[in-house]
């Protein structure tokens, strides 16, 4: 492989925000974008890179607004979150590819990344060659009901410390006739730094719980130690699930726009929070896509990565 040197920067984009970005690759190849997940889960040590083939293509990451090395951090209690938007997130992606001079490019979105993927897409289809979508969702109501609420009958004993911390810090909030996920917004905007570092612990452990299945059980994520990621990615993850979640997904509705786009859509059998059901609804309405279901994988694995590398091997021969 050639060795090109990576380079990054800061991007201001709207609302007094700045965004980190990142490139490595060929700077003369095909454009591809990768999109993490989280709500604010960041680049970490930039992984992603390992799935295309970077002499032939120009990767790009960034880290959404609010996290990572993105400014005003979302850590901070007084960081408002009210320019955090799926909009502005669409428009902070439009910015990134104006700023970097790309006519179009191929979308990489993992997890959350996927419904950002797929929402930018839909938004501004002439600029997008291909879609690779990695742990699939929508975050729709259901879905966001099923991965705070529903696996909790597969979780029982771990649903019931996170509840139970809700309901004894929430005023009002009561099981079963209030949404959980707005009860951790609610703690995750707390004055106490106490109840928001707190809250931002209960919901690191049921994290980690309703991914363990497909794995050698419960492992504890090591990034929670960092107290500044654990605040802005639980903070981040309930203000954007409270907000962006509707009753039946508008992605779905409006999938005509992007239907001609080729699409690779991989999702783990064992992905207990976000069951095969949304890749398939999104599959079914996407006559360009090709899904593919793994039936050892949880949401991500050695497996599925396999898969991803192959995707974005076969898009940049085909584009």
């Amino acid at each position: 492989m050639t060795d090109f040197e990576p380079v990054h920067g800061i991007l201001d984009v709207s609302d007094e925000q700045s965004i980190y970005w990142e490139q490595w690759g060929n700077p003369d190849g095909l454009p591809a974008l990768f999109i993490h997940g989280g709500p604010g889960g960041t680049l970490g040590k930039s992984g992603y890179r390992h799935r295309f083939d970077l002499d032939r293509t120009r990767v790009i990451g960034f880290e959404q607004r609010g996290c990572g090395r993105s400014k005003p951090h979302a850590s901070v209690a007084d960081t408002s979150l009210s320019s955090n938007t799926l909009e502005r997130l669409i428009d902070d992606i439009e910015r990134l590819r104006e700023s970097m001079r790309i006519d179009t490019w191929i979308l990489n979105g993992v997890s959350w990344g996927s419904t950002l993927a797929l929402a930018y897409a839909q938004a501004h289809p002439e600029r997008v060659r291909g879609i690779v979508l990695f742990a699939v969702t929508t975050t729709s109501q259901d879905e966001i009901r099923w991965i705070t609420e529903g696996v909790g009958k597969i979780f029982p004993e771990a649903w019931e410390r996170l509840a139970s911390y809700a309901e004894n810090n929430v005023t009002g909030y009561k099981r079963g006739s209030r949404r959980l996920i707005e009860a951790y917004r609610r703690l995750m905007n707390s004055e106490d730094i106490k109840i928001r570092n707190e809250a931002s612990k209960e919901w690191a452990l049921w994290e980690d719980t309703h991914v363990s299945i497909g794995t050698d059980g419960f492992v504890r994520d090591a990034r929670w130690d960092n107290e500044a990621f654990r605040l802005a990615f639980v903070r981040l993850t309930t203000h954007y699930w409270s907000i962006v979640a509707t009753d039946e997904s508008e992605i779905l509705k409006r999938m005509n726009r992007i239907q001609h786009i080729p699409a690779t859509l991989i999702h783990g059998r064992r992905d207990i929070s976000s069951p095969a059901a949304t890749a398939w609804k999104l599959h079914r309405l996407w006559p360009n896509s090709t899904l593919i279901i793994d039936e050892g994988d949880r949401h991500g694995g050695a497996s599925m990565v396999e898969h991803w590398t192959a995707a974005n091997a076969r898009l940049s021969t085909e584009s």
